[in-house]
């Protein structure tokens, strides 16, 4: 009976024991500070990423920009206007001297070598201007100006004398031209030169 008594009491005991040392164990472990693993700083820093890009990202953006724009098609003509200009020049103005021949009318040739030498001119320098990958827009609108006077002009004739040549023809083509030169307008102007095509194609 006393052995019985006894290790009840040292049950007891024991197992009081032990819930002492648990709660101190416990209390130690909340007192002490708690520090952060090192993956999970990583973490923290992972999941923060700073607002800086880096410089190479930067510069395939850039990279990405230039080939979108150099894959983008350039709006323009599909026939550069000197193509016409140069031959409808020729064409006034050798008509000027031949109107004078048959007319002898000295306002004839005045006009075919003031008209006709304009529109050479123009159509001439567009030529040399394009070469330099330029833009020849002005020239373009002189030469339409000047299509419209001779349209203007030769109608006037033609309503006068109701003949089909010189003036009724001499109108039509200076029609003709004036819409050449609004659609080379309109589209944007003349192509490129092969050279600047050739030398961003290879970039792209």
């Amino acid at each position: 009976m006393a052995t019985t008594t006894n290790l009840s009491q040292i049950s007891c005991f024991s197992s009081m024991n032990r819930k002492l040392n648990l709660h101190q164990r416990n209390r130690f472990m909340v007192t002490l500070p708690v520090r952060p693993s090192k993956l999970q700083a990583e973490g923290s820093v992972r999941s923060h990423p700073t607002n800086e890009e880096p410089v190479d990202g930067q510069l395939g953006k850039d990279v990405e920009l230039q080939e979108q724009e150099i894959k983008e098609p350039i709006k323009a003509a599909k026939i550069h206007d000197f193509c016409f200009g140069i031959p409808f020049g020729g064409l006034v103005l050798s008509g000027g001297f031949v109107g004078f021949l048959f007319s002898r009318n000295p306002l004839t040739l005045a006009t075919g070598i003031l008209y006709g030498g304009a529109l050479l001119a123009l159509s001439t320098f567009s030529l040399k201007v394009w070469r330099h990958g330029k833009s020849s827009f002005p020239l373009i609108l002189g030469q339409a100006a000047l299509s419209a006077a001779l349209l203007w002009k030769h109608f006037h004739n033609y309503s006068l004398t109701k003949k089909i040549f010189p003036a009724g023809f001499s109108a039509i083509m200076s029609a003709a031209m004036l819409c050449f030169y609004s659609y080379v307008m309109i589209s944007g102007g003349n192509p490129p030169p092969k050279k600047k095509l050739s030398a961003a194609s290879p970039a792209s």
